[in-house]
């Protein structure tokens, strides 16, 4: 399920960190599953425990999941705020990030073309 990229210049807790955001975003997991354990992973990966635990710290800093001792961790069965957070910051981005591209150059039609290839929008429906 998860795919580590040991030569990204993003670390491997956060890398852990984003997948799950992007599988809870797509339902692929969902409220009440629960995520392997540090241990588990930890082997499935090939990466330090204490990378797992603290990729686990940040999902649960962020709301995302919920840790119950002694039997494990958990994704949060409301959801709601933390993925409105997560949209917000992503919007943000992506606004910083058009107003970088038309600053260099990049056209509004490239953009556009962009957004609907990526989008899965047929312009010509």
């Amino acid at each position: 399920m998860y795919q580590i990229d040991l030569l990204s210049r993003t670390p491997v807790y956060e890398q852990i960190v984003l997948q799950t955001e992007q599988f809870v975003l797509k339902g692929i997991l969902k409220p009440g599953d629960q995520l392997p354990s540090v241990r588990s992973l930890s082997l499935q990966l090939s990466v330090n425990p204490n990378t797992i635990a603290k990729a686990y710290g940040e999902l649960e800093r962020r709301g995302i999941t919920v840790s119950a001792a002694g039997r494990g961790c958990f994704i949060r069965g409301d959801l709601s705020s933390a993925v409105q957070q997560y949209r917000e910051k992503k919007l943000t981005e992506f606004r910083t990030l058009v107003r970088d591209l038309l600053a260099g150059g990049c056209s509004r039609e490239d953009l556009k073309r962009l957004i609907e290839t990526e989008g899965g929008i047929n312009p010509h429906d």
